[in-house]
């Protein structure tokens, strides 16, 4: 991947997803001078029409931002910095329709959940190049959005859509972006002066894997886990015998990084402590659960499912973890049957 090429002046951004995510970023944008676009569909498309983003963090008064809602990227044209925050399911499908968006020179930054269809461009050693068959399995996202434009974030925040177009922002401004094929380039810190001057608190990292790896460590389980029960975050790390059953998962993914160049340092337990420093609230694998949306099992466990594999790395508790979750969501018409 080409890391080279002249760092844009970020002036028009495409929100793809416009969900919790997305109107969270975009609309801390739009405060900081940035000419707004959304690519949405439905109720969704309806609100932003109406409306604009809107998101409301605390008590603090409510941000209204506007914005060009279509259906059709044609209508919003060539953009500087396209957001894709889509949940990891939709995405091939929508890779299809964003070209008009992309111009030689726009940045393409995912903000999404897992392991991302790029990660082993220009990483991985003997893995580098890898296209997992979980994330992308014919290459339509990859021949979609070109490789050397991409770039990777990692969100710390919760946020969660309240109505179409309206965002509660709960806690966390954390956002970490990097290279796919490592290294600080300017492009990437010259997005990141912006998404500070946005109000994010904004880190870059010479290896992005590393960040989105130990995320995943923490929520590949959770997230799964709160689909299957309902519970939310305390309630879970509460209950013994399932903290138990994690920290075993979590040891699985641990030797898998170990060996694809992403070795974590941290004990389980202490990971558990810092998710209950974050008190009780529903993961965003939940929240689509209960609103009746696809959920993320393939860029969240499937993939470390793969990687195992991959590396020789058995993962029996991961395994059975992803065959619960994936026959509830099949039966609830949220992950499709043919799936492996």
């Amino acid at each position: 991947m080409n890391s080279d090429l002249p760092s844009p002046a970020i002036r028009r951004v495409a929100i793809v997803g416009a969900g919790a995510i997305g109107i969270w970023i975009g609309a801390r944008l739009a405060q900081v001078g940035c000419q707004l676009s959304a690519l949405a569909r439905g109720a969704t498309l309806s609100a932003l029409r109406s409306d604009g983003l809107r998101l409301q963090s605390g008590t603090k008064p409510l941000i209204q931002a506007a914005v060009q809602a279509s259906d059709r990227a044609v209508d919003l044209g060539e953009q500087d910095l396209v957001v894709i925050a889509l949940k990891a399911p939709t995405l091939a499908e929508v890779a299809q329709q964003i070209g008009p968006l992309i111009g030689p020179h726009t940045l393409i930054l995912t903000a999404m959940n897992g392991v991302p269809w790029w990660f082993f461009e220009g990483f991985g050693g003997e893995l580098a190049g890898t296209r997992l068959q979980s994330i992308d399995p014919e290459g339509r996202i990859a021949a979609a959005l070109p490789s050397a434009q991409v770039l990777g974030a990692v969100v710390h925040a919760s946020c969660a859509v309240s109505e179409p177009g309206l965002v509660q922002h709960h806690f966390g401004q954390g956002l970490v972006i990097g290279e796919p094929a490592g290294g600080l380039s300017p492009r990437v810190q010259a997005l990141a002066q912006l998404l500070g001057r946005a109000g994010f608190e904004t880190e870059t990292s010479g290896c992005i894997q590393r960040a989105i790896w130990f995320k995943l460590w923490g929520n590949m389980t959770v997230n799964p886990i709160s689909a299957l029960t309902g519970a939310t975050t305390d309630l879970i790390m509460d209950d013994e015998l399932l903290r138990q059953a994690i920290s075993g998962m979590m040891l699985e993914a641990r030797d898998i990084g170990a060996r694809i160049g992403l070795p974590i340092d941290q004990s389980p337990e202490e990971r558990h402590a810092v998710t209950r420093k974050l008190g009780r609230f529903k993961t965003s694998m939940l929240q689509d659960f209960e609103a009746g949306k696809p959920v993320e099992l393939d860029a969240l466990l499937s993939a470390v499912r793969e990687l195992g594999q991959r590396t020789g790395v058995a993962t029996p508790l991961i395994d059975a973890l992803l065959a619960m979750a994936r026959l509830q969501a099949r039966i609830k018409g949220l992950y499709p049957w043919a799936a492996p």
